[in-house]
């Protein structure tokens, strides 16, 4: 099955919800992948507690990666 989505940033999730957050204000909806949270509410353990994964629809690319890249370099 063939997604239209494609992952525009992995990594801290204090820094993916501030991205997601301004990926709103432009009117982007970003899909937020947490398998740490995920598996934290199915009662199982995980290493991957604190990341993230945010994919925008193929047509946004580009816009949100120019978000990714202004917040990323900034930290």
């Amino acid at each position: 099955m063939e997604s239209n989505y494609i992952k525009v940033y992995s990594g801290n999730a204090l820094i993916g919800k501030r991205i997601a957050l301004e990926l709103q204000e432009l009117g982007i909806a970003p899909i937020i992948k947490d398998e740490g949270e995920s598996a934290r509410l199915a009662g199982f353990a995980s290493s991957m507690l604190g990341n993230v994964e945010l994919h925008v629809n193929q047509d946004e690319k580009e816009k949100a990666l120019g978000v990714v890249a202004r917040i990323t370099t900034k930290e």
